[in-house]
């Protein structure tokens, strides 16, 4: 099942996604996605849904992001293996650790599908980077990696557009990854009976229409269970809580010359069996 967050007559709701309509279970529920994966009803989504009939098509919608404000947003840095040897050939010092390094995203900086990225006006050094999001259902604490794949609600996409100067600017990369209309995510939630395998997922990234990424979440370091044991071990995990879980090669500041976006560019992430992820670059 296709879950989505979206506007309605300027109203937030979510719904259901069949063919290429929309059910509006928003205003069914109520509530917003969050609360329906973190609750009981989550196990019943698809009985929910044949219950009732579309109420519009799915190119009338206004995307919201995913999950339009989770409490936190947990991303890995350099967690896949062709990223680090491409940052490591970049001249830059890295070494895999023992433990994920990650740093926060705040909801401000989302945007959702076909949405403007937003290129901020201190910086022309805008950079892609496709990656599977992670949405957690079950929430918790000290999660362990045997009960990891039970706390996970569904996937979807992110591109943690960067500003890689700003990032630079200190030892920590959070100021780089946080600002106002960089965290495209979307297009929706897909449940985990739908994606066969998410540890062998193609991924690709294209500007303009031209694949500038192009991995497979084989490639992941850190597996999806050992960052959501890392995580849980910090924070509380809550229903709706996203992990973004890196991106591989082919960012644009390792290439020579670098290549950044400008506006009037187009960028989508592909995830298979997951969707399409585009958004338009625009200037601040």
């Amino acid at each position: 099942m296709k879950l989505i967050s979206f506007l309605r007559q300027q109203t937030e709701t979510w719904g259901a996604v069949r063919g290429d309509e929309v059910i509006d279970l928003g205003k069914v529920l109520g509530g917003t996605l969050a609360d329906f994966i973190g609750s009981a009803k989550f196990a019943e989504r698809e009985q929910i849904a044949a219950a009732h009939k579309p109420d519009l098509k799915l190119s009338e919608i206004n995307f919201l992001p995913v999950i339009p404000r989770p409490e936190k947003i947990v991303c890995a840095v350099r967690n896949y293996l062709d990223h680090h040897n491409e940052a490591v050939a970049f001249g830059m010092k890295r070494e895999i650790t023992e433990f994920p390094p990650i740093f926060l995203r705040v909801w401000r900086s989302q945007v959702a599908h076909n949405a403007p990225v937003i290129r901020p006006k201190v910086s022309d050094n805008l950079d892609w980077e496709g990656e599977l999001a992670v949405v957690i259902g079950k929430g918790g604490r000290h999660i362990s990696q045997a009960d990891a794949w039970s706390h996970v609600a569904g996937y979807s996409i992110y591109n943690d557009v960067s500003v890689r100067d700003w990032q630079r600017h200190a030892q920590q990369i959070a100021s780089g990854k946080n600002f106002v209309g960089t965290g495209p995510f979307g297009p929706w939630l897909v449940t985990p009976e739908e994606v066969s395998d998410p540890t062998n997922l193609k991924l690709e990234t294209r500007v303009n229409g031209e694949t500038v990424q192009s991995s497979n979440t084989s490639m992941l370091i850190f597996s999806i269970p050992r960052l959501i044991e890392y995580s849980s071990t910090i924070f509380d995990l809550v229903p709706g809580d996203v992990i973004a879980t890196g991106t591989p090669a082919g960012v644009g500041f390792t290439r020579k010359p670098p290549i950044f976006l400008k506006p009037g560019d187009v960028v989508e992430v592909e995830i298979e069996q997951i969707g399409v992820l585009r958004n338009p670059v625009i200037d601040e």
